[in-house]
């Protein structure tokens, strides 16, 4: 077979591969034409750096970048420094926190690091929005805001409802879809990948590019990859995350925490292991599956090395055995309460989680459950707190 003709039947392969992994494609036919003009494509992937740590759930699309590199294209990570000091409501049913400039910058450093993870460095370009968007007049601004009315802002789904429900909409969220669609414009993307609930901002840019004499993005959405609650989409201001760049044995520990009636998911989403194999394991041993899963995921991030210390650990704390090593807090008072002790070690950040925490029977002190929020303890005694089965600590004098 002639390169030419390998080269088609690879981005044929892709093809049909993304008709079974993604939701949506605007469109099909055009996505394939740019796949085979022999051009190398922009691909687009944005992310606000108001969370800095990217999890399992960002995977899902970056996973199907990393393809889009086998093929010979380059990825634009653009890192929405700007936008994120507007903050993007998408799925939100009220206005978020702005960020300050220097907050976006601080938090958009980690990103190559994670995003390097899974993609060739070497075929992957990282921008700030702030680079094309900071300079932009009043007069651009307000040319912009021209291109859509506020009857077609109202056709995205949260807006809709908030309008619906009272809930206060600021003007400026109104320009975050357009802010997020001159990005298309501004580095000339031929595709743009995202998840479902970026749908309406993708094809914001699709149509910019339009009013701006640009050939439109192809536009890809991929499924949201839901938590660890087995509810919610994955989030960490939610903790119901796997971080990529998490340790190890934390990460080993998450993996098995996943509800088994997500579990097909998680495979089908995060790794690319044959279907057969893994749906077949789900319906024989699904304890095995999540060892399988968790095994998988730890080599993904971290190496073959590290799968046999991060599955020992967890099968030591599964136990009810204590870890090896805990971190250690010194501390001044000779006795403190229940929910002292909660607050200086981090477990929670206030008197009413520590609180809720305890009645939900999430709290052991020398791996005894405590029920009552009034419970005291003598340092002198180098208590071991514990929050659930993965977190530890040891006060002492």
């Amino acid at each position: 077979m002639s390169d030419d003709k390998q080269k088609l039947q690879q981005i044929d392969n892709f093809l049909e591969y993304l008709k079974k992994k993604a939701v949506s494609v605007y469109s099909y036919e055009g996505l394939e034409k740019k796949l085979k003009s022999g051009k190398k494509l922009v691909i687009k992937f944005g992310c606000d750096p108001s969370r800095p740590d990217l999890h399992l759930g960002h995977t899902v699309p970056l996973r199907q970048f990393k393809k889009f590199q086998e093929l010979g294209h380059e990825i634009v990570f653009i890192i929405g420094d700007y936008t994120a000091m507007i903050g993007d409501p998408s799925g939100k049913n009220k206005t978020r926190p702005s960020l300050t400039y220097e907050q976006t910058r601080d938090s958009g450093k980690t990103y190559y690091k994670q995003v390097t993870k899974i993609l060739d460095p070497d075929l992957t370009r990282i921008e700030y929005n702030s680079s094309w968007l900071s300079k932009l007049q009043f007069s651009d601004v307000l040319t912009l805001a021209g291109k859509y009315t506020v009857a077609q802002m109202l056709e995205r789904d949260d807006f809709a409802l908030r309008y619906k429900d009272k809930t206060p909409i600021g003007m400026h969220e109104f320009l975050y879809p357009l802010m997020q669609g001159y990005d298309s414009v501004a580095i000339n993307a031929d595709i743009e990948i995202g998840g479902t609930d970026q749908t309406f901002n993708l094809l914001v840019g699709r149509q910019l590019q339009k009013d701006y004499n640009q050939e439109p993005q192809e536009v890809i959405t991929f499924p949201l990859l839901v938590g660890l609650d087995g509810k919610e989409k994955m989030s960490k201001s939610l903790d119901n995350y796997i971080g990529i760049d998490e340790p190890a044995d934390v990460m080993f520990q998450k993996c098995m925490k996943v509800p088994d009636n997500v579990l097909l998911t998680y495979f089908n989403l995060t790794t690319d292991l044959k279907s057969d194999f893994y749906e077949n394991l789900i319906k024989e041993d699904i304890r095995k599956a999540h060892f399988v899963y968790a095994r998988e995921i730890v080599s993904m991030y971290h190496g073959d090395k590290a799968i046999e210390q991060a599955e020992q650990k967890y099968l030591q704390i599964a136990s009810g055995a204590l870890p090896q090593q805990i971190n250690e807090i010194v501390v001044e008072e000779t006795n403190l309460s229940i929910i002292e002790m909660l607050m200086k070690s981090g477990f929670t950040k206030s008197t009413s989680q520590a609180r809720q925490l305890i009645q939900n029977n999430g709290v052991k002190v020398d791996n005894i459950v405590i029920t009552d929020i009034k419970s005291t303890f003598d340092i002198s005694n180098n208590p071991i707190l514990s929050k659930g089965k993965n977190n530890f600590v040891k006060f002492k004098n």
